[in-house]
Formats: structure tokens, C-alpha cells, sequence
């Protein structure tokens, strides 16, 4: 990388300065070029100079804020990023006011129409369709999507991700609306939408081995099948084997057992072996519920990383979102065999959780990355989330900063998978790319650019995105998707599984006792 440190000016105390104001630029490559004549979804020919007034630079490990800084992209990779490029570009792209960042890593990255936000005014869960109950059971759990519908919904929420400067993704989705785990089928089209949009994505279809029944209200127990989750196994290991490095390397493999309550050691012994075996990484959810660790310590005397602990199941491969119910010894475990953790701030905090915390994790050197989980799939929203519950968690405000956030967004995610060519700028990286406005009215004033995006905690800033050097997004236009005639068409689908939330709640009550409006819906007498 090239560094020019005479043109790093000290960030200005004055909330309104701009580096754009104050320093000068000469230019070694062709005319300025508006973002807007680029071809949404390909490639740009030759090399791409982009430049803002603030570039988010990488050195020593680290990020690093470069005033009028410039990054040039050649095909799928990052050639130069610093000032004043000395070679020849095609092309010069200004962003003006605005942060050129390393796109966000996602690795519990939302990916269906999320059906936790119905719980949000609406509980317990049990009695909302949340755990399956046994007349459901006995009648034959089934589909409530369509295999058309599974396919659509991925490829909206991939959308959605990228108009939130996501660039890399580990897809999550719930499995209370399916027959039992996912299917190969809708992750072959999963891999083929992130192809379409342009999507870095690490996945296979979900499985377990059980899951939770409700016996009456409020009580519920586990059952399990085994041999439906070692099948699951097979699926998603014949899926990595003939997905892995599709779309130009954007498809990589990931095993996603569900939740460790609905895993058998068994299980998790071969899904270990099946990850060495493939040279993969193992999402698997823990340490996040009370049901979760009641049922873990109901059938194994103790908690879930104690459990695999114990059974010699903790290591680096894997990923472990949320850790909001771990104890001490349970963060030590992870410590001790560097397991990484997902942090979901958003998602937990509307369901009365944290992760205690933040800054006590970093302590313990447990590598900490980030994942959206809910709708709004919007990581800086999760990043503000993240300072503001941190902070209540210490009962202090100097223990953690945006910047620590901003590297578990990019930094964290990109340990965790095991790539030193993602979530940083800097030659020889991949080219995923996120653009940030730094004018926005409502994000104002603004102080240093990582503060600002930070606490103004809102995606819709996103101006551009690219995914390997391709332009994936572009002001709100998404490629390969029209995203507004897809948010129609996923209300219309969404309506349609809420439909069908009676069969799956307890006592089958009409929908508009499980789902009551807000407030009174006023009909006009006069019809």
C-alpha cells in the first residue's frame, strides 16, 4: 500500500470541516466519471479510481481514516489505497462527501421475511406460533412457503442486504414455518441469486435434530430425530461439494446447524468432521435463551459450551451467535478455544437481552463479529444498538467505542471466516466496497466520519456497493432485482404465512387474536 502522510491532515475540531475544504488534488488518471454511467451489476473495464472525502484505509492490521483518500480497484481486487495513485486509472469516480469503507460482514445475515418482529407487541411466544404445538405435530408439520416463495424471499433479502452496505453474508432463517430443516433446492437458488445481485455468501441449507413441542400452555419439551438431522448433514455436505466456488468464487460453503438444543452430540461430532474434512466454518447458535439453556442444562447437567466442551466440540471453526446467555466460565470456554461470537444487538435487545458485554469479550480476546438477524437488516443500526446496550451492560460510556463496533462489522467477520482479504482496504484484498453519505440532513452535524455513521444508526445512507469489484448497488438500485416491485410482492407473501399462523399456535385462535393491532381499528358505521 502507498501512503502519502504529508497530505494527512489532523481531523478538524469543527463539526461542520470537511478534509474536501481544505486540501487540494492532482490527478494521474483519466476525467471524473458520475457513479451513475457505470453498468449496475458488471464490472467496470480497467482500472477504477474511487475517491470520497474520507477512504477507511487498512495498515498494520488496522483500519485507518485517510482524508481525500483514493482507492483503485482492478477487476475483483483492491490495487492501491492512500493518496495521489501514481499509475494510470480508466476511470475516476468522486463520491463527494461520503466514507469509502470495506463493506460489512454479516455472518447472521437475514434472509427471509422475518417473523420474530410478530413477537415484538405480541407474547408469549409459545401461545404466537413460536413453538410448534403437539396437535400440529400430529397432524404433519408442512410448508408454509412454496419452493417459488423460498427462492423469491432470498433474493429480496440479499437485496436488502446490499442496500445496507453488506457485502458479505452467512444467511439465517427461521425454521418455524417449515417442515422440519431447509432444503437444497432454495440454496441452490439462494447461490444463484447472490450470483445475479452480486453477493459474497457462505451457506447450505439448515438442519437439526429436534426441536421444541408444546405440551400445554407454557410447557415445553424437546423431541428429536436423529437420523433426519444426520440426513440434513449429507444434504448440506453434498451441497458445499458442488457449490463451493460457484460465481466466481462469491458462493462459499458454511454448516449451519440449527440450535444446539436441537442437536444431538452425535450430530455436532460429525458436522465437526464434515467441516475439517471440507476446510469450512460451523455456525451454531447457543448461549442465547432462557429456553435454550434450561432445555441444554435439562438434558446435559450443564451449558451448551460446557457440553461441547466437554465432548471436545469447541474449537476456531466454529461461530456462535448470540452469547447473550453466557455465563463467565461459558466466555472463557470460547476464549480458550477461539470460538467466535455474532453479535446481534437488535435483534436481542427487542427481546429484553444483551450481551454482557461487548467491552468484556474484547477483554478476554474472544473475537467478536457482527450479524443483522431481524428486519430492518441494517448493520449500522445494529452498531448503535451495539454502543448504546454495551454501555448500559458496564455502566460506563468509556469502555467501548464506534470504532470497535465498526471493526466487529468488518474486521470480526472476516477473522471469523478465516479471510485476511475481506472486511479491509488495502492492495491485494478483495474489492467489497461500501459507500457511505456523510450529508445527510438527518445525520447531522457530523464529527469524525465513523462516529457519525455510527450513532446516526441508519443504512439508508448507503450510496454504493461492490461486490468484487462489480457494482452491486448503486443509490438504491439493486442489481438483478427491482426492489420496490419485490417489496410488493413480499408483503403479499408475508400476509399469506400469517394466514396460516393458527395451524402452528396453541389452541388454533383466529389470527386476529394472535396478532391484535396496536390499537382499536376504528370501522366507519356508514360502511
Amino acid at each position: 500500500m502507498r501512503w502519502s502522510t504529508s497530505r494527512h491532515a489532523p481531523l478538524s475540531s469543527r463539526a461542520d470541516a470537511s478534509p474536501r475544504a481544505t486540501a487540494s488534488r492532482r490527478w494521474t488518471c483519466h476525467d471524473t466519471t458520475d457513479p451513475g454511467s457505470l453498468e449496475l451489476g458488471k464490472r467496470p473495464e480497467g482500472r477504477t479510481l474511487i475517491t470520497a472525502a474520507w477512504v477507511l484505509g487498512n495498515r498494520d492490521g488496522g483500519h485507518r481514516l485517510i482524508p481525500n483518500g483514493e482507492v483503485v480497484i482492478d477487476g475483483g481486487e483492491v490495487v492501491f489505497v492512500g493518496t495521489t495513485f501514481p499509475g494510470e486509472a480508466a476511470r475516476r469516480i468522486d463520491f463527494g462527501n461520503a466514507l469509502v469503507s470495506p463493506g460489512f460482514v454479516d455472518l447472521d445475515a437475514l434472509s427471509d421475511l422475518d417473523t420474530t418482529i410478530l413477537g415484538i407487541d405480541n407474547q408469549p411466544g409459545w401461545a404466537k406460533g413460536r413453538v410448534w404445538p403437539r396437535s400440529y405435530v400430529e397432524a404433519g408439520p408442512y410448508e408454509m412457503y412454496s419452493q417459488e416463495e423460498l427462492a423469491f424471499q432470498k433474493r429480496f433479502a440479499f437485496g436488502q442486504l446490499l442496500l445496507n452496505g453488506i457485502t458479505t453474508a452467512a444467511p439465517i432463517a427461521s425454521l418455524f414455518y417449515r417442515e422440519w430443516g431447509e432444503t437444497v433446492a432454495e440454496f441452490d437458488a439462494a447461490a444463484d441469486a447472490a450470483g445475479d445481485l452480486g453477493l459474497r455468501v457462505y451457506l447450505s441449507p439448515a438442519y437439526r435434530a429436534g426441536g421444541m413441542v408444546l405440551e400445554g400452555p407454557g410447557k415445553m419439551v424437546p423431541v428429536f430425530d436423529e437420523q433426519c438431522g444426520l440426513a440434513g448433514l449429507r444434504d448440506a455436505v453434498d451441497y458445499i461439494g458442488r457449490q463451493n466456488g460457484r460465481h466466481g468464487d462469491l458462493v462459499r460453503g458454511l454448516l449451519a446447524p440449527d440450535r444446539v438444543e436441537t442437536c444431538t452430540e452425535e450430530l455436532l461430532r460429525q458436522t465437526q468432521a464434515a467441516a475439517a474434512e471440507l476446510g469450512c466454518k460451523i455456525r451454531l447458535h447457543m448461549a442465547q435463551g432462557s429456553m435454550e439453556v434450561d432445555t441444554v442444562r435439562k438434558l446435559h447437567g450443564t451449558t451448551a459450551p460446557v457440553w461441547l466442551a466437554r465432548a471436545g466440540l469447541l474449537n476456531d471453526r466454529l461461530i456462535a451467535p448470540h452469547a447473550t446467555n453466557a455465563t463467565d466460565e461459558d466466555l472463557d470456554l470460547y476464549a480458550d478455544h477461539g470460538v467466535s461470537i455474532v453479535h446481534c444487538s437488535l435483534v436481542s435487545a427487542r427481546s429484553g437481552s444483551i450481551l454482557n458485554s461487548f467491552s468484556k469479550c474484547r477483554e478476554r480476546s474472544i473475537n467478536i463479529a457482527m450479524g443483522t438477524d431481524t428486519t430492518p437488516a441494517d448493520m449500522l443500526m445494529n452498531l448503535l444498538i451495539s454502543l448504546i446496550t454495551c454501555r448500559i451492560a458496564d455502566k460506563a460510556s468509556d469502555r467501548v467505542r464506534s470504532a470497535d463496533l465498526f471493526d466487529a462489522a468488518t474486521l470480526g467477520g472476516a477473522k471469523a471466516l478465516g479471510r485476511d482479504d475481506l472486511g479491509r482496504l488495502m492492495a491485494g484484498a478483495r474489492a467489497d466496497i461500501a459507500v457511505f453519505g456523510l450529508d445527510d440532513a438527518v445525520m447531522a452535524p457530523s464529527v469524525d466520519p465513523i462516529t457519525t455513521l455510527v450513532t446516526g444508526g441508519s443504512g439508508k445512507v448507503t450510496q454504493a456497493v461492490f461486490v468484487d469489484g462489480r457494482l452491486s448497488m448503486r443509490f438504491g438500485e439493486v442489481a438483478g432485482i427491482d426492489m420496490k416491485a419485490a417489496r410488493e410482492r413480499a408483503q403479499q407473501q408475508y400476509d399469506g404465512l400469517i394466514a396460516k399462523y393458527p395451524d402452528r399456535s396453541w389452541g388454533h385462535p383466529p389470527v386476529s387474536d394472535i396478532f391484535p393491532p396496536s390499537y382499536p381499528i376504528e370501522v366507519d358505521a356508514n360502511g
